[in-house]
């Protein structure tokens, strides 16, 4: 679904070079949960903001759902943006004053899908993560547990391939930061493919994959660490 290979990010400023991604390959399959880790400058939101199609390498391809995401233009680009992938952020990204409902339909108008099929699955969207009686709450009126649900929600408007979180437990207390992991497991467990940048590795712990950055590299890639812990008992 994901093919990475051998990308590198160069950030150029006067006659300062920052290699914030160093020959990085990995791939990622249909359905599977990776939590990609690191410490501040190890090149994770980097390495993000490529695979969501944000921001392209230096060098090296990036192959997303069998196209390769050089070619595209900045309409495809945007595009894939909004369908294929779902997004959710540290900061939860919410309009402030408006519904939960509308917040979760926002993509959907972006599709064009008709008005009364984006309500329904707004709805349906908001009682799955557990919101169905907040779906009239504007953001200022719910917890921060809360609008990251309602964020989780929105990411899954188009029906993406990927969803795509970064440091989605960031901003919460563990207790809700555990809350959020277990929606991202129930969806993974669904067959949504779910990629989360962190640096928490209690939360790590809640995915299949761990692919660990250090200094702009893969310092390691430890493929299905959950089967391979239930063989070690």
């Amino acid at each position: 679904m994901i093919q990475v290979s051998h990308i590198s990010k160069i950030y150029k400023n006067d006659s300062v070079e920052t290699v914030a991604l160093s020959d990085v390959s990995f791939e990622i399959k249909k359905g599977e949960f990776v939590a990609i880790m690191g410490p501040s400058g190890s090149g994770k939101s980097t390495l993000m903001h490529v695979i969501g199609a944000l921001d392209l390498p230096t060098t090296g391809t990036y192959i997303l759902d069998k196209e390769d995401v050089e070619k595209l233009s900045e309409d495809e680009l945007a595009d894939i943006r909004n369908r294929k992938i779902g997004f959710v952020f540290q900061s939860y990204n919410l309009l402030p004053r408006t519904t939960s409902l509308k917040n979760v339909m926002l993509p959907m108008v972006y599709a064009g899908i008709p008005k009364e099929e984006r309500i329904k699955r707004a709805s349906d969207l908001l009682k799955m993560v557990s919101l169905g009686d907040r779906q009239n709450h504007t953001s200022s009126q719910l917890s921060g547990g809360q609008q990251q649900r309602v964020a989780i929600a929105r990411s899954l408007a188009n029906n993406p391939s990927i969803i795509l979180a970064d440091e989605p437990t960031g901003n919460l207390a563990s207790v809700q930061g555990e809350e959020i992991m277990a929606i991202f497991q129930d969806l993974n467990e669904k067959g949504h493919t779910i990629i989360m940048i962190t640096h928490e590795s209690y939360i790590a712990e809640y995915t299949r994959r761990i692919i660990h950055l250090r200094d702009g590299k893969i310092a390691n890639d430890n493929g299905n660490h959950k089967q391979r812990q239930a063989n070690h008992h």
